[in-house]
This record gives structure tokens, C-alpha cells and sequence, in this order.
């Protein structure tokens, strides 16, 4: 005999407690198998695949992209073969054989098997009214969707593009940003008003409109963590700037390295190398304040932040353990955190725990500026664009290459002496990168 088993939204972070579907990868009466990924959600840190936990056929989808959906609410019915005789301590399992028209009398409270983070803490979570399957508003390829990255996708609700009216030009007709943008560029795509028809948003004119974005997920979390962290911690910011022409020859010399051969390596490498041995220097930079505990835990181990600018909003991946790494290893984790970043795939144990952070404001021609510290930190290095400057040398005028490095920290834990001792080692370790190898 048939079975209909719930999956429900697992806890994927630690205590989350909602998130929203960003798309289907699946739709009704697709096969699946245990371990195939069917949707993507945006909880407040990350994007996440979440897999199928089961072999079968998927009877519905019960909520739709957009939709914010609790932890411990089913988002898919899947029909799977029976597995013997029917069992009533599972709260997943629903007979097959025909479909209930009415919600079911309230199930034991029971904690759910989740396939990422901690479980699902037992509730009496009441089940919201299932939903027909949404008729698709998009033409759809061959596994369902329209054939777009989710960044894509987002860009497109962003700037009210419909992907429907769009021909893609990426592989297998999938559709790219540079589609998106085309779109916007022209008259006929219009950003602002939206009017309902046959249960589908579309974008209507209106000249010189307003457009609402709504803030969830990722930017939400970003949002609400920044004012926290900007009126719970005294911020100070200190600025350096400094003659990194010696660092910046270094830097075409590592490149010929075979050790760095395939690596896209930066100046953002030797600034990194400079921070973690500024931190092991002086440890009480790497550290965070417990309030509650009225204590400073200073942090015996590094998880380098970066901060990265993702399509759905700023966030902070680390390098777990990154002072052990030597220089080629962390300059290939520089990389692969870049990239999972702004393609949106973090994940919450890539933003979790890390201890201190650098933030490249040069990436974006910006020349220094004064960062708010990431949650839970003590400080964070804002380091600027390199660029040709005047500057004297032996009494000489001559252009060089400088940079100008911003420090903000803590002041409860970190005062002026030591926030001006940490710049100024990490300063000249970039003015002379020879004494980046006097410590070990």
C-alpha cells in the first residue's frame, strides 16, 4: 500500500525558526529519490538545498516560492511504496488512498528526524490549510522551472522582471544577469506596480513609481545585526595609511610560485597573512564580550571573516582555523569563500563562529572607510584600494603604491593603545613584507 509522507522545514542553523522558499526543483508527480536536492531555501544566514529524505513520487508542493514557511511545517507531500504495515508513531505518514478534505485531529508532539543542525523541538505547531499545486506563471523546461540560478531569479523579482517574456542565452537556454539587465535596460520591462491576473504577478507601468523590496532572509539578519551591533558595542576607527609598493612586488612573485599555480591571488592574501599574526601578537583583538558572564573571552584560534556582497545581502563567511593555514592553503580558501559567497551558497557553518574580520572596501574603488563591527567580534579591518600615490622616500618625492587601512574594535574590550598597536604591526608588515616571516 501507497504512503503520503509530510517533510517538514527542518531547523537547518542553530534556532532558526522560519525561512522562505526561494524554488522548487521538483513538481508534482516527479520521481525522486532519497538524497536528491528539491528545494532551495533563504534562512536569515544562507541559501540551503534541501534533499529529499525519501524514494518517490511527489503528490504536492504545500507552500510556494516567496512563501515564508516555521520550522516544523510541511512544505512537500511525496507518495512513497508502502513499507508494511501502517504504523501511527510517525507524524508523517498519511494514508494514500483518498486525499483528506479536512485537517487531520491534532498528532502527539513528536521531534522530528531533520537532515541538517538540531532537530526540530516537539510543539504543538498547528498545520496550516494545505494549498492546491501552483499553476506555473513561467514556461517551464524540461525538469519543471524555468532554467535560472536563484541570484538570477532574485535579480529579476528585484528589478520586476517577468523571466516568462525572457529568452535565455546561457547553457541549455537558462537564463543569465546579463538577460536580466538587458530586459531592464529596455521600455518594455517595467520595474514598479504589480496587478493580479489568473493568480499571477505581473509587472504593470507606472512612470516614476516606487518600488518595494521586501526584506527577508539573508538582508533581514544583515539588517537587524548591524543596528544591534552599532548601539550595543562603542565603536572606534583608526586609519593607516601605508606604502604597500614592496607588498604588492611580493605579490607578483608568490603568483609565479608553482605552490600558487591555478590560484587567483590578491593583495586581500597578504593583508589576511598580516591580521593573523597582528592577532597572535596582541590575542585580546580576537576575542568577544559575555555580557551575561561579565567576562572577556579572548579566542585561542582564528575564524577569519570576509566579508562578501551577495546577491541577497552582505554576509560574513569564515576560514575556520585560518592562522594554521599556510599561505597557499589560505589562499585558495580566500578563493573558494569568495566564490560560494556570491554565488549564494554559504552555508550556516561557513557563517558561524567566526572571530575577527576583514571587510575590502578597495574591490569597490573606495578608499577607506569605517565598518561596523560584525556581531559577537571585537574588531574588523577595512582595507582599501591600492593606487598610485605621492609619497616621500629618503627625502625624495616619488610615487608609490599606498593604500589606506581602517581598524574599528571594540572599546569596551580594546582602548586606543592597543587598537593603534595592531594597525600600526599590521602596516608595516605590508610596507615590508619580509617581517611577515620573522614570526613563528
Amino acid at each position: 500500500m501507497a504512503e503520503l509522507k509530510e517533510f517538514k522545514l527542518p531547523d537547518v542553523g542553530e534556532g532558526l525558526t522560519e525561512a522562505d522558499i526561494v524554488a522548487w526543483h521538483v513538481k508534482p508527480g516527479d520521481q525522486v529519490e532519497d538524497g536528491q536536492i528539491v528545494v532551495e531555501i533563504e534562512t536569515a544566514k544562507a541559501v540551503v538545498e534541501l534533499p529529499s529524505p525519501w524514494d518517490g513520487t511527489v503528490a504536492r508542493l504545500l507552500a510556494e516560492p516567496g512563501q515564508t514557511v516555521d520550522v516544523g511545517v510541511p512544505i512537500i507531500a511525496i507518495e512513497v511504496a508502502g513499507a508494511g504495515p501502517e504504523t501511527t508513531d510517525s507524524p508523517e505518514r498519511v494514508a494514500v488512498p483518498a486525499p483528506a478534505t479536512a485537517e487531520s485531529p491534532a498528532e502527539a508532539p513528536q521531534r522530528q528526524a531533520v537532515l541538517v543542525g538540531y532537530g526540530v523541538k516537539a510543539s504543538s505547531t498547528t498545520r496550516r490549510p494545505r494549498r492546491a499545486a501552483p499553476q506555473p506563471a513561467e514556461p517551464m523546461a524540461p525538469s519543471g522551472r524555468t532554467l535560472a540560478k536563484p541570484p538570477v531569479r532574485k535579480l529579476a523579482k528585484d528589478l520586476g522582471i517577468s523571466l516568462a517574456g525572457l529568452t535565455g542565452s546561457g547553457p541549455d537556454g537558462s537564463i543569465t544577469r546579463d538577460d536580466v539587465q538587458r530586459a531592464a535596460a529596455t521600455d518594455t520591462p517595467l520595474r514598479s506596480g504589480y496587478s493580479e491576473g489568473n493568480g499571477v504577478r505581473t509587472a504593470t507601468l507606472v512612470p516614476g513609481g516606487e518600488e518595494r523590496i521586501p526584506v527577508r532572509g539573508v538582508r533581514k539578519h544583515m539588517a537587524a545585526a548591524m543596528v544591534s551591533s552599532a548601539f550595543t558595542a562603542p565603536h572606534v576607527t583608526e586609519f593607516l595609511q601605508v606604502d604597500v609598493t614592496e607588498t604588492m612586488a611580493a605579490l607578483r612573485r608568490v603568483r609565479e610560485l608553482p605552490e600558487f599555480a591555478g590560484l587567483r591571488v590578491s593583495p586581500l592574501l597578504f593583508v589576511a597573512r598580516a591580521l593573523l599574526i597582528a592577532v597572535a601578537r596582541h590575542p585580546l583583538v580576537n576575542s568577544s564580550w559575555d555580557a551575561a558572564a561579565e567576562e572577556i573571552v579572548v579566542k585561542h584560534y582564528v575564524n577569519l571573516g570576509i566579508a562578501v556582497a551577495a546577491e541577497r545581502g552582505l554576509i560574513v563567511p569564515n576560514i575556520k582555523n585560518a592562522g594554521a593555514l599556510p599561505l597557499p592553503e589560505l589562499a585558495r580558501r580566500l578563493h573558494e569563500l569568495a566564490e560560494t559567497g556570491r554565488a549564494g551558497k554559504a552555508t550556516p557553518a561557513d557563517l558561524a563562529g567566526g572571530t575577527i574580520t576583514i571587510t575590502n572596501v578597495g574591490v569597490f574603488g573606495v578608499d577607506a572607510g569605517t565598518p561596523i563591527l560584525t556581531p559577537g567580534e571585537t574588531a574588523i579591518l577595512a582595507f582599501g584600494q591600492v593606487k598610485d600615490t605621492p609619497w616621500v622616500v629618503d627625502g625624495q618625492l616619488a610615487v608609490r603604491q599606498a593604500c589606506t587601512l581602517s581598524l574599528s574594535f571594540d572599546h569596551r574590550i580594546v582602548d586606543g593603545e592597543l587598537g593603534s598597536a595592531v594597525l600600526r604591526d599590521i602596516g608595516s608588515m605590508l610596507t615590508d613584507p619580509v617581517r611577515m616571516l620573522a614570526w613563528s
